[in-house]
């Protein structure tokens, strides 16, 4: 955790937050709370933010 976060769980230990962006643009967020510290690593962020790019391709 850190100072001013505000967790969407009361069990959340780790968060994870991507972007969505259209076109230059900020559409979503994808957050994603786990109750495991440090459950987030490099490779789940490649694969989040991958597909969270996929999800662009089809607005």
């Amino acid at each position: 955790m850190f100072p001013g976060h505000i967790a969407c769980d009361a069990a959340s230990q780790s968060e994870i937050v991507v972007p969505i962006i259209k076109n230059g643009e900020l559409i979503g967020v994808l957050d994603i709370d786990s109750p495991i510290k440090n459950r987030f690593d490099e490779v789940d962020q490649h694969y989040l933010e991958k597909f969270a790019w996929t999800l662009t391709q089809n607005l």
